[in-house]
């Protein structure tokens, strides 16, 4: 089975640091934020054996597919570029993906 390689985008590295930082600084609960991060790293990697498995996501902003991990309340919006998968965005599952992505 193959193994993408993966690469982060500063957008997903920002927003992702930003949610940890609320959760263990702002709402004092670093418990929460580690166990976030966790889940974040095993939803990735758990990815990294098959990316195009999971929803995909059309826009009509670029000719780009983004396909979405669910992670919590959170999603992961990533490309595969080749033999890359590309993570691009850590969003907010409840807020409206058309007017980010």
């Amino acid at each position: 089975m193959k193994k993408y390689k993966l690469r982060y985008l500063p957008s997903f590295r920002d927003e992702l640091a930003d949610v940890i930082q609320y959760l263990k600084y702002d709402l004092c609960n670093p418990e929460a934020a580690e166990s976030l991060l966790n889940s974040v790293n095993e939803a990735v990697n758990c990815r990294l054996f098959m990316p195009f498995a999971a929803e995909a996501v059309h826009t009509n902003k670029e000719h780009v597919v983004y396909y979405r991990i669910y992670v919590k309340n959170y999603t992961i919006y990533y490309t595969v570029i080749d033999d890359v998968m590309e993570i691009r965005r850590f969003v907010y599952s409840r807020r409206n993906i058309k007017d980010i992505l």
